[in-house]
């Protein structure tokens, strides 16, 4: 296991406890521990982790997306022997998977690409991948799926790539569910009504059309502080729905509550609101509407 953060760890530990012997690298020495306190053996570099035994070998990495999983990709196919398999199991978008699996075949060695979905809870108990690759060798891994994943909780898709997009387009569907969940409940929040928010999201949550795993973690979330007074009104993006969005546009299709919902997610993070002061300076000069001024810049 090549990258020991939530993900990875909780993954180590899922494979720990159904009897596999997992090897780990990362740069954080507390994540080694972690990883040999459960039975794991770790490691601090990749040259020896890779080095460790001449068997075929299975390396999982589980790193943000983009040139720090690339480059540690081109670093392990370096290291790597023919026939030798190599899982990319982060958040990866599905080009980046393709281009490396060329990489990978030029070597001879097997690529798979995985989308991993379930956070932090599925990956140690029980999680639902997405895989991608080559046909005629997904039963050398498909063991490990059965053994980690939910029942019915892996989907072998197809060529490379595959188990990225499918994740991608998951992703994007995540976006728009969480979107409407937060307008829904901002609305009765505001409303005139006294609803007790958290047991709304329980009574939603049991036998409505809406139930779901999201809805039990707004009833979760709402338990701990109704008012959400600790928690900033930010909401960072990960790249997935902006892929999803990429790829409607490239398909000339129609998805107006994902990319919605991604637009939220933009303007949340602008703490200048230039442009809704340009709106509201607008409204002033032509309609001499007032215009509220900081009382001292900072």
């Amino acid at each position: 296991m090549v990258g020991l953060g939530k993900m990875g760890l909780n993954l180590a530990y899922n494979l720990l406890e159904n009897n596999y012997l997992v090897k780990g690298f990362d740069m954080d020495e507390k994540a080694l521990s972690s990883l040999q306190e459960k039975g794991g053996i770790p490691y601090k570099s990749l040259e020896k982790l890779l080095g460790s035994s001449t068997t075929q070998k299975i390396v999982w990495l589980m790193l943000p997306s983009g040139n720090i999983t690339n480059q540690m990709i081109d670093k392990c196919l370096n290291l790597l022997s023919p026939n030798d398999i190599l899982i990319d199991g982060g958040n990866s978008k599905y080009t980046d998977s393709q281009l490396n699996d060329l990489k990978s075949k030029e070597k001879n060695i097997l690529f798979f690409d995985v989308g991993t979905s379930g956070g932090i809870s599925g990956a140690r108990n029980g999680a639902c991948m997405m895989i991608g690759g080559e046909a005629s060798s997904f039963s050398l891994i498909e063991p490990i799926f059965k053994t980690i994943c939910v029942n019915d909780g892996y989907l072998f898709c197809g060529a490379a790539g595959s188990g990225h997009y499918l994740k991608m387009i998951h992703n994007g569907i995540e976006y728009g569910m969480m979107q409407s969940i937060g307008e829904g409940f901002n609305i009765l929040y505001h409303s005139s009504f006294d609803y007790d928010l958290e047991k709304v999201a329980k009574v939603f949550n049991h036998g409505s059309v809406i139930r779901s795993w999201l809805m039990e973690l707004t009833e979760n979330l709402l338990s701990d502080d109704a008012e959400l007074n600790l928690v900033e009104g930010t909401i960072p993006s990960s790249g997935e729905g902006k892929w999803t969005i990429e790829e409607m546009l490239k398909l000339e299709l129609s998805a107006p509550v994902i990319t919605q919902s991604l637009l939220t997610r933009y303007s949340s993070m602008d703490e200048d609101k230039y442009g809704e002061k340009i709106i509201s300076s607008l409204r002033n000069q032509f309609g001499g509407h007032e215009v509220n001024k900081r009382s001292e810049l900072s």
